[in-house]
């Protein structure tokens, strides 16, 4: 998201837990609610100070560890596919970095919104992860050729929608397998470098390059991101939608959970507990 804060600061963006204090104006929550946040920094701390606007009342069912892995995955992957690529049933959805925290959300809530799923990933222990949430197909990336791949299992067709966190050289080829007038949603650069695409394949194909910044979205159009949150918190009552918190790690233990992400063996979400 090009944001590099000045150091030192504490990291974490979402994280849920119990009001320990309001601010004088604030009257919509109250001390001891059980609630779930999202901001830009912070989270991982025993006391965090939010804005009272981005803080959400947690329904009773709901643990914390599924509150505070829920936010900004199934808000951005939400958002990405219903308000961005518009994806609809029947279409072919290719999520990269499928069995990550926002690449697992993407293949359940591409899954209820009617698609075909293909997921991506580095193993084939992530690849079974993608199937056990809904998968329909899968490619390992680390020794299938992707735009290949794509093409082979799409019937040469290519995906209507491909969602993308992952960046570096999967960008390109990915792309190279987009469907006419397919829909390349720009998510973020989980490999570390920011891929730069030859325009022309946009317009051989008809196709978009997407953006999608959920962060900025919520803030430009709250009323739609609160309809897309009750609509989310419906799919999670009915059922539809199981987030997986595949590890918990207490947080003195931070250093073994960051490991885990940078060493891309994580599926799911990872999540800080905080006695």
């Amino acid at each position: 998201y090009q944001f590099k804060p000045e150091p030192p600061f504490v990291p974490g963006a979402e994280g849920a837990g119990t009001i320990a204090e309001v601010g004088a104006d604030v009257t919509h929550l109250k001390i001891g609610q059980r609630v779930m946040a999202v901001g830009v920094q912070g989270a991982f701390a025993e006391k965090w100070l939010i804005d009272a606007g981005s803080v959400i009342p947690i329904p009773d069912g709901m643990d914390f560890q599924t509150a505070a892995s829920l936010t900004l995955a199934f808000g951005t992957s939400y958002h990405a596919l219903k308000q961005r690529a518009a994806l609809q049933p029947g279409e072919t959805l290719l999520v990269l970095g499928a069995a990550g925290g926002v690449g697992s959300a993407a293949i359940e809530i591409g899954k209820a919104m009617g698609a075909t799923v293909i997921a991506a990933a580095s193993s084939d222990e992530k690849l079974d992860f993608c199937v056990d949430l809904g998968a329909d197909m899968t490619i390992n990336y680390a020794t299938e050729d992707l735009k290949a791949s794509v093409r082979e299992l799409t019937a040469g067709r290519g995906a209507d929608v491909i969602y993308d966190p992952v960046g570096g050289e999967f960008s390109e080829q990915a792309f190279r397998s987009i469907a006419w007038k397919g829909r390349h949603l720009v998510i973020g650069f989980a490999a570390g470098e920011i891929p730069k695409i030859p325009l022309n394949l946009p317009l051989l194909k008809g196709a978009s390059i997407v953006g999608v910044f959920w962060g900025s979205f919520t803030k430009r159009e709250p009323e739609e991101n609160m309809a897309n949150g009750a609509e989310l918190f419906q799919m999670l009552s009915d059922g539809i939608l199981k987030p997986r918190v595949m590890n918990t790690f207490a947080l003195e233990d931070y250093e073994l959970a960051f490991d885990l992400m940078a060493s891309r063996k994580a599926t799911g979400k990872v999540v800080l507990e905080i006695s």
